[in-house]
């Protein structure tokens, strides 16, 4: 390449670029940039012509201003005039301009193309360079179309340098990209495929790159490039690094070469020719050989030469899968590596090594790394390293180490990250099924599947037990027994109770013959689970029921009675309400061989492919091997119909509760999700582990969820909470969704949902512009005292949010004690470059973690009665504002938290309460009633049962009244006390000291 002349500085572009650089503001760059273009475009305009140094000199302008961001809407046929210089340098910007700014349709496009011909075929080099440089860069169809007959003549012609040869291979390998169609290599074919025994090395680095991509599409036309690349690539391998002296990379001769050359050869099957095939192993050899040696180099870049070859020559033996000798030895080498401090090779080790688990003849070598593997799965920091030792665990896998791989995948479950939770329990379900001698482990495999990671469990893993017990007739006794003994269990996932409901309703009579499993047992039992559950849950019990009556005639008048009861009959759900009342009247009506009939036990499922293995085979990557069953035998053992069991299960229920990504805040769209969303219907199960009030600190957990942290630490600048911020607390006191906040940018709408101590609230933010916010986070922090009371975890959040979109954000939430003060949630964000500083109080209040309890009036009073000391009573007397209207008070009693308690008060127009607040450290009970006066006063009065603490619930109601719930926790030393009040109705907030009178 020529080299530059002195005067080629172009001292006039130098002055403009430093006083562009010299601007104090926005304003005066875009000032000095618009003097600039005027003069430019003066100079092209005028009457005297401009020399090709002044033309160049203002195209580098024109360039250097489109750099800058601003739009360049002239100068293009300047540009195209330099193509026509002599001159090195005037030609070089004429093409640099033409490659990032003239578009593939422009009307240039044939002068442009034409000036490329006369450089092609002027035989310059330099020229020649140039012209193909442009035409890999622009790549339009209009230049394939031109040239794509052209190059290749370049590039296989006797006389055409070495430096122009690699830019032929490399443009050709760019239009082939493009447009495939309109490069046909025909007769040009052999020729190209000889360029791999070009003397200059880069020529054949250029070309085999062009050959991988046309082999990949077309590998019966260039499989003649097998035997060429083998001796090529032999010559490296044997080859001293003084042989290769201006290519050898840190000792390594012509790396980039020789991984492009075994890439190449994976395109084919091993080569047929003995020879060739034995020069090929020989080459694998020597690279295996030279990977154990001792490094001749300390530094990074030889290790990562000489493995980066290792890596390649073993994804080759794995795809020949023909070499025992070489696949034993590779998988030793992999060995080597899975417990190198360097993270990426024990990633790339695992990954290769779950290629080898396939292979029959290295199978049972990977085998002897499992406790290596099952280490790192405990061990490994690194997210991406542990989920490819699972896929290793899970590729391994065979009958003789199933049980001890699937008790350690399960093991590794209770604190797997949260992103590859579904996958986990996927392939334990699949290993369970496919390994599954003893069948009753099998059944306990899966219910302690759902036990440790039930909201992961997809319908798929709990349709496919039912299939299986279904079809099995000595593993239903079993399973009934088993799942009636897991139901028992005060924390109780909803996959259980379907799975429990469905095999009690079908096999319950097999254990009903134990008075501790009495039919009227198991039907109390799965009774207490029904309003903890959704929708299609609830449904799926109404089937149980109905079942029982027919398996246990004497349970028919209780369950009538549940099906009869107002809940039911009533009930807002259609589907639910449809299912009472048809299974009632089907109770009353038929007779008992009609009802047999009718419900009789459901048939064997007829022989598919296992729903979970399908969903499976849809993931992606390395980890997502397809396993098939192993013969015909077990496959018609095991198999039942995927969608059969769907219907079966939930038993024809189509109602189904809005989904937690659901678009609450009635958005055109909602963006995509990150992270794992559980379903709707889940229960909040022991979502945090083992975290407790020392968890809090702020961090990202292994689950992937953030844990709170004191506003100090969680914002360097976070807001101060809005003034309406009370006002949009008390909102929520009785209620779960809605939402939360919304301004001209924003919309925040929240689901939540609670479960003794735990909860799990959903935040959807909407952006209603038509412009993206960036830098989107959110921060909750808990002030104070609230750092101890409550542990908060959340998960992030896109840092970008499209307009018009919507994203979900999960916070886990456990209460460790009684708390006053709210969670804070700061939001930060950038829209039309100012930062926007929202912060908000999140709706969490000690009622949230009410537990309703139902008594009788004669345990209600006789409790009542014996809280008499002061510390356990409260009692206030007011005047009423407002009409008092019944329904509505005692939905916002209901909200609360606490049961409204019937014909229990001798006076019919009181209200009596009960509940149980769940904490972490203890339960509080809690009695309350509210005894309104026809003059319009209203008197109220609350007990709490608890041994060392105290917490009171003051309710004030008037008849015209707004009712206040107020929250007094005292200590056991009646040393201090705080309190909080809240309005339920007008949702306003009164403190205890202030005189409730005078509202």
């Amino acid at each position: 390449m020529p080299a530059v002349s002195k005067g080629d500085g172009m001292r006039g572009l130098a002055v403009f670029i430093s006083d562009i650089r010299n601007c104090k503001s926005k304003e005066a760059e875009i000032k000095r940039i618009n003097k600039e273009l005027a003069n430019i475009r003066s100079k092209f305009k005028g009457d005297k012509a401009l020399d090709g140094y002044s033309k160049k000199k203002y195209v580098c302008k024109l360039l250097f201003i489109f750099l800058l961001g601003h739009d360049i809407d002239f100068g293009h046929m300047e540009a195209v005039n330099l193509l026509s210089s002599n001159k090195y340098t005037e030609k070089q910007i004429g093409y640099l301009f033409i490659s990032v700014l003239v578009n593939s349709n422009s009307e240039l496009i044939r002068l442009i193309n034409n000036a490329i011909k006369n450089d092609l075929s002027s035989r310059n080099p330099t020229f020649m360079c140039l012209a193909l440089h442009c035409i890999a860069n622009v790549g339009s169809r209009e230049m394939a179309e031109a040239f794509a007959g052209e190059i290749p003549r370049i590039l296989v012609a006797g006389d055409t340098m070495d430096s122009v040869k690699q830019s032929a291979a490399l443009c050709l390998l760019r239009l082939y990209k493009a447009s495939p169609d309109l490069v046909l290599m025909g007769e040009w074919t052999s020729r190209v495929v000889h360029l791999l025994n070009d003397q200059h090395m880069g020529v054949v680095t250029a070309a085999i790159s062009l050959i991988t991509c046309l082999s990949s599409k077309n590998p019966d036309e260039f499989k003649t490039c097998v035997s060429l690349a083998v001796s090529r690539l032999s010559r490296i391998v044997s080859s001293a690094s003084t042989d290769l002296q201006d290519y050898t990379y840190y000792f390594v001769p012509a790396p980039w070469l020789s991984c492009k050359l075994l890439r190449l050869l994976q395109c084919y099957p091993p080569p047929e020719d003995g020879a060739v095939k034995g020069r090929l192993v020989e080459c694998l050899e020597t690279i295996l050989n030279k990977a154990q040696e001792p490094p001749k180099s300390k530094k990074v870049q030889h290790s990562n030469a000489k493995n980066a070859i290792l890596f390649e020559a073993i994804s080759l033996i794995i795809h020949y899968d023909s070499e025992p000798n070489l696949l034993v030895r590779a998988c030793n080498q992999l060995g080597q590596f899975l417990q190198h401090r360097e993270t990426n090779l024990r990633y790339l080790a695992l990954e290769s090594m779950c290629t080898l688990a396939s292979s029959e003849f290295s199978h049972e070598a990977v085998k002897t790394h499992i406790e290596t593997v099952i280490n790192a799965l405990k061990t490994e920091r690194d997210v991406s390293v542990r989920q490819r030792a699972a896929d290793l665990l899970y590729a391994m896998c065979d009958r003789s180490n199933a049980k001890q791989i699937v008790a350690e995948m399960l093991s590794y479950l209770e604190t797997a990250d949260y992103s590859i939770r579904e996958e986990m329990v996927l392939k334990v379900a699949i290993l369970a099924e496919k390994y599954a001698v003893d069948y009753s482990w099998y059944v306990d495999t899966i219910l302690n599947l759902i036990r440790i990671a039930g909201d992961y469990v997809s319908e798929e893993v709990w349709y496919r037990v039912i299939q299986i017990v279904i079809n099995r007739d000595d593993v239903q006794g079993y399973a009934a027994k088993t799942v009636f003994e897991a139901l028992q269990a005060p924390a109780c996932h909803e996959n259980m109770v379907k799975v429990g409901g469905y095999i009690l309703g079908e096999f319950g009579n097999l254990i009903a013959g134990d008075p501790r499993s009495s039919p009227l047992v198991q039907f109390n039992l799965l009774h207490s689970k029904f309003h903890l559950c959704s929708v299609p849950t609830r449904a799926l019990l109404l089937s149980a029921y109905i079942k029982f009556i027919n398996l246990f005639p004497e349970t028919k008048a209780t369950i009538q009675e549940v099906l009869r009861s107002d809940s039911q009959i009533r009930n807002s759900d259609v589907e639910l309400q449809q299912r009472a009342v048809e299974y009632l009247k089907l109770s009353s009506i038929a007779s008992t061989d009609v009802l047999a009939t009718v419900l009789e036990e459901m048939p064997p499922f007829p022989e598919r492919e296992s729903s979970i293995l399908a969903k499976l085979k849809k993931k992606k990557g390395p980890g997502a091997v397809s396993v098939e069953l192993e013969d015909g035998k077990e496959r018609g053992e095991l198999n039942g119909g995927g969608d059969r069991g769907g219907d079966a299960a939930i038993a024809a229920s189509n109602a189904s509760t809005p989904s937690p990504s659901a678009d609450l805040l009635g958005l055109r769209s909602a963006a995509p999700v990150s992270g794992t969303a559980p379903s709707a219907g889940s229960l909040l199960v022991d979502v945090f582990s083992e975290a407790g009030p020392a968890a809090s600190s702020a961090g990202v957990n292994d689950d992937g969820f953030l844990s709170s942290a004191p506003p100090s630490a969680a914002s360097e600048d976070p807001a101060p909470p809005l003034p309406e911020s009370d006002e949009l607390l008390n909102k929520f006191v009785c209620k779960n969704n809605g939402v939360l906040f919304e301004n001209q940018l924003l919309q925040i709408g929240i689901k939540s949902e609670y479960r003794q101590n735990l909860g799990r609230m959903y935040l959807f933010y909407g952006n209603k512009t038509s412009v993206q916010f960036v830098s989107f986070s959110t921060i909750v922090s808990c002030p104070g005292e609230l750092q101890s009371q409550l542990n908060v975890q959340t998960k992030t959040v896109e840092p970008l949010v499209e307009g018009g979109a919507q994203v979900q954000q999960v916070i886990n939430i456990e209460c460790l004690t009684d708390f006053i003060d709210a969670p804070l949630l700061n939001i930060k964000f950038r829209y039309g470059g100012a930062l926007q500083n929202i912060s908000l109080k999140l709706p969490v209040t000690i009622n949230k973690f009410f537990q309703p309890t139902e008594m009788a009036a004669a345990d209600f009073f006789q409790r009542w009665k014996q809280l008499s000391q002061p510390q356990q009573e409260a009692q206030k007397i007011f005047k009423a504002s407002h009409g008092m209207d019944t329904e509505v008070l005692k939905a916002k009693l209901l909200g609360l938290g606490t049961a409204l308690l019937e014909n229990v008060d001798p006076n019919p127009e009181n209200y009596v309460c009960a509940g149980v607040i769940q904490t972490k450290a203890q339960q509080v009970g809690c009695l309350l009633r509210l005894e309104p006066n026809a003059q319009a006063q209203v008197r109220t009065r609350a007990h709490t049962i608890h041994t060392h603490k105290c917490t009171c619930i003051h309710t004030h109601t008037h008849t015209n009244v707004h009712a206040y719930t107020h929250t007094e926790s005292v200590c056991p030393s009646l040393c201090c006390s705080h309190c909080i009040t809240h309005c339920c109705l007008c949702l306003s907030v009164c403190c205890c000291k202030s005189s409730l009178a005078s509202r």
